[in-house]
């Protein structure tokens, strides 16, 4: 119940900001003054989804954890457990979809657990990745064609938020790296945001 409701506010909290960016950009589209520039757009979403992630780290699977209550693991559907954090931000922004806005978000690293889904796909993605390690406090962003439209893409610093990020990382058998420490770069979330209405 937990879980769902925390993706369920962080989906219409993200309806709220697109519907007006689209209210917004409609406008700017009519040839009327107005409009939020989609990086600051991206801001918005992430934003949000980082609260929500936090939130859940720190004050639901960490403290469930250290109670003994209920753990987090990968199998949590059929497990009875919680999701992971990765695996609640997989699963906020399936739901945030159901808007149709053409918004998404994920993490990537560089040393992602599992390979097919949190590596880098693009070279923007690579760059991206490279670019927020070397400069941690900014976001880097592009826009690139995704199926023939124009996107906004922004990559902004995943850090180890709490003990939970560390241990699971650290202690997975499938992580290329064992060493993570709290705050540490683990990667980046990727905003996509269109720059056209669908």
């Amino acid at each position: 119940m937990i879980k769902k409701g925390f993706a369920l506010g962080t989906a219409a909290t993200l309806i709220v900001v697109l519907g007006y960016w689209g209210m917004s950009s409609g406008a700017k589209d009519s040839g009327t003054q107005g409009g939020i520039p989609a990086e600051t757009v991206a801001d918005y979403v992430h934003a949000v989804v980082q609260a929500d992630r936090t939130f859940y780290t720190t004050h639901v699977v960490e403290r469930m954890q250290a109670k003994g209550i209920v753990s987090a693991s990968e199998n949590w559907r059929e497990t009875n457990t919680i999701p992971l954090p990765v695996q609640f931000l997989n699963e906020s922004n399936r739901l945030a979809g159901i808007a149709r806005a053409g918004v998404s978000y994920r993490l990537i690293s560089l040393w992602p657990i599992n390979k097919h889904v949190g590596g880098p796909k693009t070279e923007f993605e690579h760059r991206g990745l490279q670019e927020t390690l070397q400069h941690p406090d900014r976001r880097y962003s592009e826009v690139v064609m995704v199926g023939g439209d124009p996107y906004v893409q922004a990559i902004y610093t995943d850090r180890a938020v709490s003990q939970a990020c560390i241990g699971c990382h650290n202690a997975h058998p499938d992580s290329p790296k064992r060493d993570f420490k709290l705050n540490d770069v683990m990667g980046g979330m990727i905003i996509t945001i269109p720059l056209k209405n669908h």
